[in-house]
């Protein structure tokens, strides 16, 4: 009996180790480190800060290279380098840290002939441009910038539409020659239509639940008809408020030329911006921050609604637009024949329409665009402000591209332009805060970070040298591969921003990659223990230990992603990092520790006596 069991186990060892992977499965894994690599790669390549000194005017003579040296010595800034032609001067600092302040000293002692600009630089190889390959992009407290927290007043937006069902209803009741009805709104929005029993709304009530199927129709009394928003409507309306004001604020960074900014939602009525490397945070507020609509009015002497001009010239107009501001697809600022500012737009096809409409019928009539805005009192109370900026006659039918003219100046023309391309906002916003977070401190943030993950890096690979000696080597290798995959898969997300808490991750991630394989090989040592060949040690050891590693994997993976889904800011930072590390962690400490245990430990030491886990 003994002697049977031993042939049985010896026949097991004298089977080809299960250990060792098929070429394809080396070839996948080795294009799989090496596509991740090359994404990593440009994040060793940093943007440099140049210093361009040039004359405002052909007469001013250019300073020579000696002496921006000297004038920059002077006062401790260490030159790098300093090429000077006919035209300008560029100017590499040692340290981008000092290239704001340099600037701002060079323009002061060099006077108002010369102009001092700062242009960064990308120093990413053109092979790996041309791979697509970017670095990943940095959070507000790496690189420095803004940060805004807006909160949109939906409130008000409802106000404003309930306020348009109304007149509505008021127009309705005018075109079917319906009198006797009172009309009133309380303050939970239900609209209110008093009558006398003798009066028929049948008409009225068809029409108006054609227009606003959502509305419930109810009469409370005989001479009373209801008209309720029902709650579900209410709160469908809020949530399109606030994803209408997401894609607006989106459209407007992008016209403003902000290609790393992070825009989204934060609670129930905020909005978070993040504005990586913007230096004039006014500039950003006063454009973002606007709350400019168009709408599009017939002009009758006898209208119901009142607007004034800039001058304080009192124009009436019918209640309800011909169109709004949503309707507007491109805008442009341009000039007339008489060098005149205007904007020309573009419709889409429900606002060509209407204007098609409307033109064809009121020729020779004049139509009033009103521009609107909100803004705050003193008090802290939100107010719009409406006033006419241009009253033209229809001359001919209108389509879908026709100009705002009587602008007063070319700016005024330009901002125009950009905020009806970039979208109007339903609901007027407010600045709950804003925080400008400096460059430098950003700098002072990555140093750090990266400190701490050099020394945390530095002390795991010497622990695991010195404690499992040739496997330390293999899992010491993985550990590293893990950085690099972790790095190139943040690199080619496009979602995917490293924040100071993201370089936590990264720490972290060590520490997880690190669990793995000490799991790993206690396994093995344990199957050596008992007997077993170093192949099958190995097979064993990985085989026992995956579904410890999986099981501990997924519940810190379902972490990041609760993580991920609540948090805001550098939080989310911080999940990202942790999810995408959980994976690269899996896939280095299992498939790649495996492959380089097959080929560098197994293969070599087959025949050893000794076990390498023990060794």
């Amino acid at each position: 009996m003994k002697t049977n069991n031993f042939k049985t186990f010896s026949a097991a060892q004298s089977r080809p180790p299960f250990t060792r992977y098929s070429k394809w499965q080396y070839i996948v894994i080795f294009i799989s480190i090496i596509f991740l690599l090359i994404n990593a790669l440009p994040n060793i390549f940093q943007e440099q800060t140049t210093l361009v000194v040039s004359g405002k005017s052909e007469e001013i003579e250019m300073v020579s290279a000696s002496e921006l040296r000297s004038l920059l010595s002077v006062k401790g800034f260490a030159v790098d380098t300093i090429h000077s032609n006919k035209d300008a001067s560029r100017i590499l600092l040692n340290s981008d840290r000092q290239s704001s302040v340099a600037q701002q000293y060079l323009a002061q002692a060099l006077g108002e002939g010369y102009s001092v600009e700062s242009i960064v630089e990308d120093t990413t190889p053109e092979w790996l441009k041309k791979l697509g390959a970017k670095p990943i992009k940095l959070g507000l407290d790496l690189s420095g910038g803004v940060l805004f927290i807006l909160n949109v007043d939906s409130e008000q937006a409802f106000s404003e539409r309930i306020s348009f069902i109304e007149q509505s209803i008021k127009s309705s009741l005018r075109k079917h020659k319906v009198r006797g009805v009172r009309v009133t709104t309380n303050n939970h929005g239900t609209i209110t239509l008093h009558h006398s029993p003798q009066v028929r709304l049948f008409d009225i009530t068809s029409e108006i639940k054609k227009q606003f199927p959502f509305l419930v129709l109810n009469k409370t009394k005989e001479n009373q008809t209801a008209i309720d928003y029902p709650e579900v409507e209410r709160k469908k309306f809020h949530q399109e408020i606030m994803h209408q004001s997401l894609t607006v604020m989106r459209g407007r960074i992008d016209e403003l030329g902000i290609t790393e900014a992070v825009t989204q939602r934060q609670g129930a009525d905020k909005i978070r911006i993040e504005l990586p490397g913007v230096k004039d945070p006014e500039e950003a507020r006063r454009i973002i921050g606007a709350t400019a609509s168009l709408d599009f009015y017939p002009v009758k002497s006898h209208g119901k609604k009142v607007f004034e001009t800039p001058d304080g010239e009192k124009v009436f107009v019918e209640p309800i637009a011909i169109f709004s501001g949503k309707h507007i697809k491109d805008a442009h600022a341009g000039r007339d024949e008489m060098g005149i500012p205007l904007v020309n737009l573009v419709l889409d096809s429900q606002g060509g329409d209407k204007m098609l409409t409307f033109s064809s019928q009121n020729i020779g009539q004049p139509m009033a665009t009103v521009f609107s805005e909100y803004y705050q009192n003193a008090q802290g109370e939100t107010n719009k402000l409406n006033r006419v900026i241009s009253v033209a006659t229809i001359q001919t039918q209108l389509g879908s591209r026709f100009s705002i003219t009587n602008l007063s100046s070319t700016q005024e023309a330009q901002e125009l332009a950009l905020l009806l391309r970039a979208g109007s906002l339903s609901a007027p916003i407010t600045f709950v805060k804003q925080k400008v977070i400096s460059a430098t401190l950003g700098e002072s943030n990555i140093d750090n970070g990266l400190a701490a993950l050099a020394l945390g890096v530095g002390f795991t690979l010497l622990f695991m040298a010195l404690w499992y000696r040739r496997l330390g080597i293999v899992a010491n290798c993985a550990l590293l591969l893990n950085l690099i995959c972790l790095l190139g898969l943040m690199s080619l997300l496009p979602g995917a921003v490293l924040t100071l808490p993201g370089i936590a991750g990264f720490v972290l991630t060590v520490g997880m990659a690190v669990d793995t394989n000490v799991l790993i090989f206690e396994r093995i040592k344990e199957e050596k223990k008992r007997g077993r060949s170093l192949p099958l040690a190995v097979e064993y050891g990985y085989k026992n230990a995956l579904t410890t590693i999986f099981d501990a994997n997924i519940t810190t993976l379902i972490t990041a992603f609760i993580l991920y889904s609540i948090g805001y800011g550098p939080v989310k930072g911080f999940a990202v990092t942790l999810g995408l590390g959980i994976i690269t962690s899996m896939f280095t400490g299992v498939f790649i520790s495996r492959a380089l245990t097959n080929l560098f430990y197994v293969e070599f030491n087959g025949n050893s006596k000794r076990a390498g886990a023990s060794s």
